[in-house]
């Protein structure tokens, strides 16, 4: 084995074998270095391939490690830096060590030497005969192999010259060529040729009657082309106008009257360039006017001042709409911070609440108070990638994707733009469009996004993007930590009937043609609609209930001649029907085993009442309600512990054994679930078994451990609401949720004793009406086979 070490040179899209003569240029400055390194020793050097042809400076790992030593035949400058190499391959040899990086790439070479194979020449000489015959078809079908090549090649008499420069006359893959390149088995190389030459004779046959079928087509488009050209010419020499002449003189008069970014200038001018050369009845030139006019009417050089003003913010802001007061603020903060500062970027702000609270309608509030132009975009059920990138203008019917169309809407580069129902997207075969939506709502990004379609960069770095969703468990973690979250939550009744007042009674009256001297809706009736009518976190439903009184007011005015209609609670009836929702109320009197828990649901916050019946059995445990895996789970916490605590609780220690406990959540029908009713289920089983009542007027949630520990839990302010709709005066809270407290109203608050507790000891010390007796030693149930050691451990 010969080891020498040798200049070594990445090509890209080449592959050179032995007994090959081609030029090529050499333009890199390590490839430079090395070639000259080379002809100042025996001229010759190691010529490898790239693995990718896009990479500019290639590593190690980036070559393929078997190459062909050559001999640098001749040298020729060219300008710019560039020398136009001739050289011939002289053998294969693979890469041992790389020895050198800099200031040229070096590598320790082996030569490898062809293996000679004695027993099998007939095989070789009739693989070598079948080589030449399928080669001078494949010659006689590509038709630009010159005749003294062929000679020279079919003349080869050695099997593994003849392979290398079939190879090497071929037109095939770079990976096909590295792959004989390779094979240092004569035998084998052209064993592995043969079904190549073969496959590409088949292509060229497809070709050549492709080809055929074809021309004839041509010939008649030609004649078509050649006489549209003729009229084209008849027409100037009439001096008639070129209307194609006319459309390019419009695009270079907008490019005058505009600024436009250098890249896009560049762009323009090429395209227009090529406009120019065409056919104004080709095909391809439609498709080039659509691509000209997008690119000139993107906004490059539009934008809107904005106005800073504070007090006139937060006079919009709050003009349009009542409460969200978290986000009225933090758009007043970016406006002090950009004022205060030029080069603030705007803020990617995600808006999460549920249907109907006034997330994309407040946006549109923002945009007005801070003066930008206001673009909406949904991307509910958005699945394929190209509809936020664009499509590629390679494709029929391309088109720019979402966000320029966007852009291009707003009519400036500075907008508001809201991605709308963010939480939405899918995703299939045609790609993820969450994973566009990274680039577009990062703002160290977002300077350079790129459309498929428009091939030029937009700068979105101006752009003050503001989301909205439902929830943010379906949307991706790396798309959700680029946004900043601000939760927007249900409104209040409160807050619904000052909405109704100042809003939606306003709008309906002036979209019915209504006026307030011909209806009124009387104070008591609005809450009886918002109670009674509707069951919902927003006022969407409050709106439509609203419509329909304003529709039926019109309807009786007309046809019974009235002059005007009051609608108040004994009236309503007539109007809206029976009522639609009813709400547990506080009960009557203090009950056994009956506990008012809260939960939350996607329309706000609700009541349930947890009732629990004890009854003599053989210890069976049953749930009923359709609760779901999390609750059950909390039921059997709460019994472990209260198993654990029976002489502090009073209760016999073998109840689990003598007594069937059922729990039971009224409303079937209704799925439930979450941990937050642990100390709801805690207490109705403890008041069960002890007949200690529970308070008529004292809800509680919080999730219970099985030590008595009560964590925390969510949606405190939709919890209180519902408890201070309920008629509660007492609610018990996980003490961690205190903190919670400041963003419940004080609507609210003044109506309720709220009462952080830490633990179930604090829970039953509130909730029932009396304390709990703990048993004596000789209440408790003692196996009287144990005797009175165990009593005596017990008094200790």
């Amino acid at each position: 084995m010969k080891h020498k070490k040798y200049p070594l040179i990445p090509l890209r899209g080449l592959t050179i074998l032995p007994n090959m003569v081609i030029h090529f240029d050499v333009g890199r400055e390590k490839s430079v270095q090395a070639l000259e390194k080379a002809m100042k020793k025996d001229q010759l050097i190691f010529l490898t391939t790239q693995k990718s042809t896009l990479l500019e400076s290639p590593d190690i790992n980036d070559i393929y490690q078997i190459g062909t030593i050559s001999k640098v035949k001749q040298l020729l400058r060219l300008p710019g830096k560039t020398i136009r190499v001739l050289v011939e391959g002289v053998s294969r040899g693979r890469v041992i060590e790389h020895t050198l990086k800099h200031p040229y790439m070096e590598a320790l070479v082996e030569v490898l030497e062809e293996p000679e194979s004695k027993r099998e020449k007939k095989r070789e000489e009739a693989l070598r005969r079948q080589a030449i015959e399928s080669f001078e078809e494949y010659a006689a079908l590509a038709g630009r192999i010159s005749p003294e090549t062929i000679f020279s090649i079919i003349s080869t008499q050695k099997t593994s010259k003849l392979a290398d420069l079939i190879v090497g006359s071929m037109n095939l893959k770079l990976q096909q060529k590295q792959l004989l390149l390779e094979e240092i088995n004569p035998v084998k190389r052209i064993t592995k040729l043969l079904p190549i030459i073969i496959e590409e004779i088949q292509i060229l046959q497809l070709e050549k009657d492709i080809s055929s079928k074809v021309k004839g087509q041509i010939d008649e488009m030609q004649k078509k082309y050649y006489l549209k050209e003729q009229l084209k010419v008849i027409k100037e020499e009439l001096g008639e106008s070129s209307e194609m002449n006319d459309e390019v003189g419009e695009y270079q008069q907008q490019m005058k009257d505009r600024v436009f970014p250098e890249e896009v200038k560049e762009k323009l001018n090429h395209e227009i360039g090529r406009l120019k050369k065409m056919s104004p009845i080709s095909a391809e030139s439609s498709v080039l006017r659509t691509y000209i006019e997008w690119l000139l009417d993107m906004p490059w050089d539009k934008n809107t001042d904005e106005k800073l003003q504070l007090a006139n913010a937060r006079e919009v802001l709050e003009r349009d709409h009542y409460g969200l007061k978290q986000v009225k603020e933090r758009i007043i903060e970016y406006m002090a911070a950009r004022k205060m500062s030029n080069g603030f970027n705007a803020p990617i702000i995600c808006l999460v609440g549920p249907p109907g609270v006034g997330k994309t309608s407040i946006v549109k509030s923002i945009a007005e108070a801070i003066n930008r132009n206001y673009v909406r975009m949904s991307l509910g059920g958005v699945r394929d990638e190209a509809e936020i990138r664009g499509h590629r203008r390679t494709y029929i019917g391309s088109m720019p994707g979402r966000i320029a169309k966007a852009m291009k809407q707003a009519g400036s580069m500075n907008p508001l733009l809201l991605f709308d129902e963010v939480d939405k997207m899918g995703n299939d075969f045609r790609g993820d469009p969450a994973s566009a939506m990274l680039e577009v709502l990062d703002s160290e990004q977002n300077n350079s996004f790129r459309d498929h379609y428009l091939e030029v960069s937009i700068d979105l770095s101006q752009v003050m993007f503001i989301t909205t969703a439902n929830t943010t468990d379906t949307i991706p973690r790396a798309l959700l930590d680029r946004m900043e979250i601000i939760e927007v939550s249900g409104y209040t009744g409160e807050e619904k009937i000052h909405i109704a007042k100042n809003h939606l009674i306003p709008k309906q009256y002036k979209k019915h043609g209504l006026k307030k001297s011909v209806m009124k809706i009387t104070d008591d009736a609005l809450i009886n609609v918002i109670q009674g009518y509707t069951r919902e976190s927003g006022v969407r439903s409050l709106e439509r209930e609203i419509a329909s009184l304003c529709r039926k007011v019109a309807t009786n005015l007309l046809e019974k001649n009235k002059k005007s209609i009051t609608i108040g609670i004994r009236n309503l009836a007539e109007y809206l029907g029976p009522i639609k929702y009813s709400y547990e109320l506080a009960f009557d009197q203090d009950e056994v085993g009956i506990v008012r828990g809260l939960a939350w649901t996607y329309v706000g916050g609700d009541t349930l009442s947890i009732e629990v019946n004890v009854m003599p059995g053989s210890g069976n445990f049953e749930l009923t309600g359709q609760l779901g895996d999390v609750m059950k789970e909390s039921a059997k916490a709460a019994l472990g512990y209260i198993r654990s605590k029976t002489n502090k609780l009073g209760i016999e220690k073998d109840f689990y054994k003598t007594k069937d406990i059922h729990i039971h959540i009224p409303e079937g029908a209704v799925p439930k679930d979450g941990p937050s009713a642990g100390i709801t289920l805690a207490t109705a089983i403890i008041s069960a078994l002890t007949l200690i009542p529970v308070k008529k007027d004292v809800a509680m949630t919080g999730e219970i451990t099985l030590r008595g520990r009560i964590l925390p839990i969510g949606g405190l302010k939709e919890k209180l609401t519902a408890a201070r709709r309920a008629g509660m005066s007492t609610v018990l809270i996980p003490y961690e949720n205190k903190k919670d407290l400041r963003d419940v109203p004080e609507t609210v608050m003044n109506h309720l004793q709220v009462i952080p507790v830490s633990h179930l000891d604090e829970v039953l010390e509130v909730a029932l009406v009396k304390k709990i007796q703990a048993l004596k030693v000789d209440q408790m149930l003692i196996p009287k086979e144990q005797g009175e050691v165990n009593k005596a451990s017990i008094h200790s």
